[in-house]
């Protein structure tokens, strides 16, 4: 049998007695703890010796229980610092008061009367501070009772201590017995060794090229940023620029500007995030407002009713993005434009594998002279199949802010057809209040729903979770991990 030279040394090591510890063998062997139990395992594999793993959990004081140790627990330092009775006052001048006082009166150690502390009497120690008294005296405790009172206050942690055995077995015994080769074995060889020849005589190391290299867990993206990432790079060789804008809007930009009537659902608060600030409205609002009242210079009718700038001005977590598309439209109201953002919304939903308070959404605009509701199908079609759906199709949809309107969706395999935003054309009482005479074709996409189709996902909160081992073993694109 082929030893390597440590798993020889491990037997030698181990010697007539056949059996100790892991860091006994690692004083004898003048190595790591660590490695002894990496050379034992490799030997525990061939027979040679068998592996005990001993796992002891102990208790020791927090960097708070070590401010308490030896003088007691607060309770009991404040309890004797004063007499049978004391002004509430004076007591809150003690520095452990606020913890105290309310562990005093759980315990039943006082009563408070009027603005005064009187001790009851009964303050007899409890098994919190002896196990308290015990873990201060000896630096450990196993479990015990009074242990988890501590624990749940943070005094105390458990700290996990693990130990090996190495036994020698009976065919260990049969090899240490017939005598090793402890010459130091070469790993590498010289050119000269090569030349000369001399690589023949010496004790080459051997290599199990069966065994599998330690697995190596190397920095990477999280899956979801890298499908955000692909989306941009997706927009930006369809020729989008990306527009960006904060997360707080004014109602005038996140509503009304999209001709969101003042009454409709979207913004009660059941379903939106107001905020206390407001902010003034933009030059030119009054055209808004007309549109909302009675159809500005359009031969809209609006809504009707008296549009209010106070609702207005009062500013939300925005619920889309396409408050910025408006916005970057009145900042460039002349062909072409072309533009996509990416970026986080807010609405108040309850929180279930299929829904959050917060998602990205990828919006998109395009105007220009000509454009038409084929172009809009068109861009669609291109952006999804450029993310892997090869089959889209569209529905007819509503949105306050577009007409015609769809909801585009795709083919899942085990799925079916799944619904994937909303998409339509800017409605003129959008777009004339802002002196843009063009089409502006217009789409919201929720990402999150693509990346849970994308990497597989039942639970849209798996996006969001610090779990490494999910982002280890997530395959990036071309299967690697």
């Amino acid at each position: 049998m082929e030893l390597t030279l440590n798993e020889k040394k491990l037997l030698v090591a181990l010697g007539p007695a056949g059996s100790a510890d892991a860091a006994t063998l690692a004083e004898r062997m003048e190595t790591r703890r660590e490695a002894v139990v990496q050379y034992a395992n490799l030997a525990s594999e061939r027979g040679l010796v068998d592996v005990e793993k001993h796992v002891s959990r102990q208790y020791v004081l927090t960097e708070e229980g070590r401010a308490y140790a030896g003088r007691g627990l607060p309770e009991r330092q404040v309890l004797e610092s004063f007499e049978e009775t004391i002004p509430m006052r004076d007591l809150q001048a003690h520095p452990l008061a606020k913890i105290a006082i309310g562990w005093m009166r759980k315990k039943g150690w006082v009563t408070i009367r009027d603005g005064v502390v009187q001790k009851t009497g009964n303050a007899a120690l409890g098994p919190d501070e002896t196990a308290f008294a015990r873990v201060s005296e000896t630096g450990a405790v196993e479990d015990g009772e009074g242990v988890a009172d501590l624990a749940r206050r943070g005094l105390v942690e458990e700290v996990e201590t693990v130990a090996y055995t190495v036994s020698i077995t009976p065919r260990g015994r049969e090899l240490l017995a017939g005598g090793l080769d402890l010459r130091e074995e070469v790993g590498t060889l010289t050119r000269e060794q090569i030349l000369s020849g001399e690589w023949k005589n010496l004790p080459l190391r051997r290599y199990d090229v069966t065994k599998l290299p330690k697995r190596a867990y190397p920095g990477k993206t999280h899956p979801y940023q890298r499908l955000l990432d692909e989306m941009r790079r997706v927009l930006f060789d369809m020729g989008f620029e990306e527009m960006a804008g904060g997360i707080v809007q004014s109602s005038f930009w996140n509503f009304d500007a999209l001709f969101q009537p003042q009454d409709h659902p979207a913004r009660e608060m059941q379903d939106t995030f107001f905020l206390g600030e407001r902010w003034p409205l933009p030059a030119g609002y009054e055209r808004v407002r007309d549109m909302h009242e009675h159809g500005g210079e359009t031969s809209s009718t609006g809504w009707g009713g008296t549009w209010s700038a106070e609702k207005a001005k009062q500013c939300v977590l925005r619920t889309h993005t396409t408050s910025l598309s408006i916005q970057h439209l009145a900042a460039h109201p002349n062909p072409p434009v072309r533009a996509f953002c990416i970026g986080r919304v807010y609405r108040r939903e309850a929180i279930d594998p299929t829904h959050l308070a917060e998602f990205e959404q990828l919006e998109g605009i395009v105007m220009d002279e000509g454009v038409n509701f084929r172009h809009l199908l068109g861009f669609l079609k291109e952006f999804y199949a450029k993310m892997g759906f090869e089959k889209v199709r569209f529905r007819p949809g509503y949105f306050p802010y577009t007409e015609p309107s769809v909801e585009p969706e795709v083919y899942v395999d085990g799925l079916g057809w799944v619904e994937l935003g909303g998409a339509g054309i800017f409605r003129e009482e959008v777009t004339a209040p802002f002196g843009i005479e063009h089409p502006v074709l217009a789409w919201g996409l929720g990402i999150s729903r693509v990346a849970m189709l994308k990497l597989g996902l039942r639970d849209l909160r798996q996006l969001y979770r610090s779990d490494v081992e999910w982002i280890r073993e997530t395959p990036t694109y071309g299967g690697r991990r």
